[in-house]
Parts: C-alpha cells; sequence; structure tokens
C-alpha cells in the first residue's frame, strides 16, 4: 500500500485544464520556477521518468506498470518532495506536469533528449533526438540535457547516435548546460530484444567512447550502471559520474548495499534512480527514495 500522505494530493483535472485553457501558463511557469543547484555536500540524487516515451513501461513482469499517467505523477510527487532528493529527469509532458503541480522548484531538472529508439523497434539503434533540444534547455532554465547513446557494432544507426550526441554535448556546454551522457555498449539477441553489455570491460569501453563526445567535455557528466568491479570501472574517467539505478528487482537490500559500495568510488557523485524507487516491491514509495536519500548524503538533510 503506498501512503500518499507525504505530499499533497495532486489535482489532475486542474493540470488538464491549464493545459486546454492556459497554455502559456507553461513557460510562464519555467520563468517563475526557483532553480535548484548542485548541494554542497557535492552528492545528487535525481529522480528518473522518461522510460514511458522510449515505449519501455514494464517494471518487474508487470510490461504495462507504468501505463497509468495519473499513477505515476502520484508516485513522483511522493519521491521528489523527499528530503534529499535533488532534482528530476524527464521528457517535456511529464516534467510539465509536475510543473504545473508546483513541484520543480529548487529542484534541479534535466531533460531527456532523445527517445526515437522505441524498445523492440527494428530501429530502436536509430536514437535520433526527438524530445528537449540543447536551446530550449537553456531558454527555459534546465539544468541540462540526458542523452541515451548506446553503441552496437553491427548497426549502422550507432553512427547517426553518436554524431548527434556529439553536437548535444558541444550546443550544451556553449549553453553552459550539463551534457548527461547515458553510454553503453549494446547487442541485439537472438530473440530480436535489444540488450546492454553490463560486464566492466563493456562499460570501460563505452566511457571512453561517450567521454570523448563534442568539442569539449568542459560540461559532460556521465550516467552509468552499476556493474561488477565499479573502483576498475570508474578509474576509466575523471567526469562527474552518476550511477544509473538500474531495472528493479525483488531484492531491494542487495541492491543497496550494491549501490553503496558503487557510490565509494570516485567520481561517482550521485544517483540517478526511476523505476526501482518509484514502484519499490512493497509499494512504499516515500521508504525506498529516504533509503536512497541516505545512501546518497549520508543522512538526509
Amino acid at each position: 500500500m503506498i501512503d500518499h500522505s507525504s505530499t499533497r494530493p495532486l489535482d489532475l483535472a486542474a493540470i488538464s485544464r491549464r493545459r486546454l485553457l492556459e497554455p502559456h501558463g507553461i513557460p510562464d511557469a519555467w520563468a517563475a520556477r526557483r532553480p535548484g543547484s548542485v548541494p554542497p555536500d557535492g552528492r545528487l540524487l535525481i529522480i528518473a521518468a522518461d522510460h514511458p516515451a522510449r515505449g519501455a513501461l514494464g517494471v518487474r513482469e508487470d510490461r504495462r506498470a507504468m501505463a497509468s499517467r495519473s499513477d505515476l505523477l502520484r508516485r513522483l510527487a511522493i519521491a521528489v518532495t523527499r528530503p534529499g532528493v535533488d532534482g528530476v529527469l524527464g521528457t517535456a509532458d511529464i516534467l510539465e506536469d509536475l510543473l504545473l503541480a508546483g513541484l520543480l522548484g529548487d529542484r534541479m531538472v534535466f531533460g531527456s533528449m532523445n527517445r526515437a529508439g522505441l524498445q523492440g523497434a527494428i530501429f530502436e539503434f536509430d536514437d535520433r533526438f526527438t524530445a528537449y533540444d540543447s536551446a530550449t534547455i537553456a531558454r527555459l532554465g534546465l539544468d541540462g540535457g540526458k542523452m541515451l547513446t548506446r553503441v552496437a557494432y553491427d548497426d549502422p544507426a550507432t553512427a547517426a547516435t553518436l554524431a548527434a550526441s556529439g553536437r548535444a554535448v558541444t550546443e550544451l556546454a556553449a549553453f553552459d548546460r550539463i551534457a548527461l551522457v547515458e553510454p553503453f555498449l549494446s547487442a541485439r539477441g537472438a530473440d530480436g530484444w535489444v540488450r546492454n553489455l553490463l560486464d566492466p570491460d563493456s562499460v570501460i569501453m563505452s566511457i571512453a567512447i561517450a567521454a570523448g563526445l563534442g568539442a569539449t567535455s568542459a560540461r559532460t557528466w556521465l550516467k552509468l550502471p552499476v556493474v561488477p568491479e565499479m573502483d576498475r570501472v570508474l578509474d576509466a574517467t575523471t567526469l562527474p559520474t552518476l550511477l544509473l539505478g538500474g531495472d528493479p528487482t525483488s531484492e531491494p537490500a542487495q541492491t543497496y548495499a550494491t549501490w553503496r559500495r558503487a557510490l565509494a568510488c570516485p567520481p561517482a557523485v550521485g544517483l540517478v534512480v526511476g523505476r526501482s524507487l518509484l514502484y519499490p516491491p512493497d509499494g512504499d514509495v516515500a521508504a525506498a527514495v529516504d533509503i536512497a536519500a541516505d545512501l546518497v548524503h549520508g543522512g538526509v538533510r
């Protein structure tokens, strides 16, 4: 049973009415928003909610877990208002719902940029930039843009994705915005599904490729999976690194212990977590977020 008492109820009908009758209210709300910043301890917990735009709605065995937008927004409202949460990552539709609900003040905000690589599609590696662009991220006052950058050596669409990611890194730096690059070496299996290669050497190779994208790395951060031998993996870069929470499992205690060990390895500076915290096995979103906040900040601020 999810406890919704930790935040005020969302008036979803009011959000829809404002979208219908006052579309100008969205840019006005961005302009009025109090921005967030990296906290004094230099550590970050970011809640991610950009999976739906890639057609990835599943959580564990439930392939449609994220299909209800009202349920997702209620879970997000709980998560982003917990102490120790520093920001949100999402596509425009989700971020604007949270914005209209007044939930993005004093939070860092990252816009998801490329969502064309739909899960299960034959063109999944053709991950064009179909969501936020660099100029809009800067104009609206977002802190940065996130780009999924999967490298498949046997798929020619990889070249276009790398080129687009490189341009985005350069453009975001020119706007003094963070480029949050999420690289993977990936391959399509015999069943047709794309899988990311999560052995240490594959992740190290993805780091080397991602770090070199763009005309400058001055504003580049990495978003990396937690895999074995994280000390060796993270020795492959000096770029600030947020650790990817990964797909949720039925063993949260094991997941939290893995995160704790990885966070002790520089240059890891925090976590970006979505489904693991929004859809915990016991349904208690607030408790799951509080544990992650304690892991990142060493005690909720």
